[in-house]
């Protein structure tokens, strides 16, 4: 996947790659100018425990997710510099989440898969990367096989509410690529899902 989406407010073409190994080094880069991101979580915290080896530091366990092939985002790019993302997976790839409880009642029918975080350089926040991100998600999704992708998002409406701490985006931005709102899972959450077609020669991967 290789895409290229609107330029933003700076006048800049933004582009869609998805993490890998080749990618790999740019998604280091942004995750350590920000130290870690939350706290040092280099965005494993919805990984599946069993993926996880405790042994190693977050860095070290996030690569060999991705060397492994078991940790996918779309990446969004500002000429050669990752500046954002946007993290997907099968539902078995990311079966940590918050609100389990509240998640877990009337539950109709589980996802392929599910969308779990965004994280935006802070120079770029504001400027349509997390929305990029999301189409990206989506579009690779796609790529892959298709099916049924969940998400968490959080409701802003007439609220002030810091982007840094926006790590599942809004129901806006997700309504906008197609979402529609299932069950409320906390004061401000909802379970947003959406079915996503299988593009031509799509791969399947394992789920």
């Amino acid at each position: 996947m290789a895409q290229t989406v609107p330029a933003d407010a700076r006048g800049s073409s933004l582009s869609i790659m998805p993490l890998g190994v080749d990618t790999w080094p740019a998604f280091a880069d942004l995750v350590e100018r920000h130290n870690g991101v939350w706290g040092g979580c280099w965005c494993v915290a919805f990984h599946t425990k069993s993926y996880r080896d405790p042994l190693l530091s977050h860095r070290d366990q996030k690569e060999l997710l991705v060397r492994t092939d078991r940790a996918h985002a779309a990446l969004v790019y500002d000429g050669l510099e990752c500046v954002g993302w946007c993290q997907f997976g099968p539902r078995a790839e990311l079966e940590a989440i918050n609100r389990k409880r509240a998640y877990d009642k009337e539950i109709a029918e589980l996802p392929d898969w599910r969308i779990t975080c965004f994280f935006v350089d802070k120079r770029y926040r504001h400027q349509g990367v997390a929305r990029a991100a999301l189409g990206g998600a989506v579009a690779e999704i796609a790529r892959l096989g298709g099916g049924l992708v969940e998400s968490f998002p959080e409701d802003v409406t007439n609220r002030k509410t810091s982007s840094s701490f926006l790590f599942n985006g809004t129901t806006a931005m997700f309504e906008e690529q197609g979402f529609e709102r299932g069950r409320q899972i906390g004061m401000h959450h909802w379970v947003m899902t959406k079915r996503v077609p299988a593009t031509e020669h799509a791969e399947a991967p394992e789920r």
